[in-house]
């Protein structure tokens, strides 16, 4: 019986594949998540419903942001941690990562993380570490170091704090981005980085990224982009080389991706990203 069982499969991986079908997974076999920033407003009037509608698109892990550091998200304040953690895993979803306003962190991190502890969560993330706009090489380090301070508090709850490519992060001090020159002065240890993809548009190359600095990063934000018109598209209708970035993530640590981009873009990728190869 065994051995009939495996010759059936043996033989149906053979017909598939001669009629040019294969066998496909997630891509680095995660679930497919998405950022709740681009439906807030619906998120704000009906929390278990855009769950539900993000489910049904396919998504299965979901990236929130703070009640308290997002004012777009305030009304999820109503709900205790645990109660959204239950509310999630009840449609089908997790919630592994949240982005945290740089300032709440400041003015009470411990309860931050009790709360991101109560979501069930393993990463915290900052958009922007909020520096100047042209910074002296001073201001990158204050930064810096206030910031290994804030991964040693997470670290110590089993959290890892995460920090995103915005703003600050893609100005220059000198000759050298701000972004490269945060990889030496932040504890590898204690933070890890979160790539938006979109930033290709200021030459922030993901797979020049992960490539030269393995093991730094931990997720990402996917969005399509289409290099001819410089716009935001659905993932697998654009220009970019996703076998080739999702392979490099492999190598820069990536541990879950989001995608982000408004809800009709973001449940147009999900096909593409269900089919692509792990």
């Amino acid at each position: 019986m065994v051995d009939f069982s495996r010759r059936q499969f043996v033989a149906a991986a053979g017909f598939l594949t001669a009629f040019g079908v294969e066998m496909r997974a997630n891509p680095l076999g995660m679930p497919i998540g998405c950022q709740t920033y681009p439906v807030r407003t619906n998120l704000q009037a009906d929390f278990p419903g855009t769950i539900k509608m993000l489910t049904d698109a396919g998504f299965q892990s979901i990236e929130l942001c703070s009640p308290v550091g997002y004012r777009e998200f305030n009304g999820l304040a109503k709900y205790s941690g645990k109660e959204l953690r239950k509310m999630l895993n009840d449609m089908g979803a997790t919630c592994v990562s949240a982005h945290f306003g740089l300032r709440e962190l400041r003015d009470n991190q411990a309860e931050r993380i009790a709360w991101a502890s109560d979501m069930g969560m393993t990463q915290m993330a900052v958009a922007s570490l909020s520096g100047p706009r042209n910074p002296t090489m001073d201001d990158v380090k204050k930064a810096a170091d206030e910031y290994n301070k804030m991964g040693e508090k997470a670290s110590a709850a089993g959290i890892q704090q995460t920090l995103h490519n915005e703003t600050f992060e893609t100005s220059m001090v000198g000759d050298k981005r701000v972004y490269d020159t945060l990889f030496e002065l932040l504890d590898p240890k204690l933070v890890k980085f979160q790539f938006q993809i979109s930033t290709i548009a200021q030459g922030f190359d993901s797979v020049e990224y992960f490539n030269k600095y393995p093991g730094r990063f931990i997720s990402m934000h996917v969005q399509g982009w289409q290099m001819e018109t410089k716009q935001q598209v659905a993932v697998g209708q654009d220009s970019l080389d996703w076998k080739k970035i999702f392979a490099a993530a492999k190598t820069g640590g990536i541990k879950n991706y989001f995608v982000e981009m408004n809800y009709d873009l973001m449940k147009a990728s999900v096909p593409y990203l269900k089919l692509l190869p792990a």
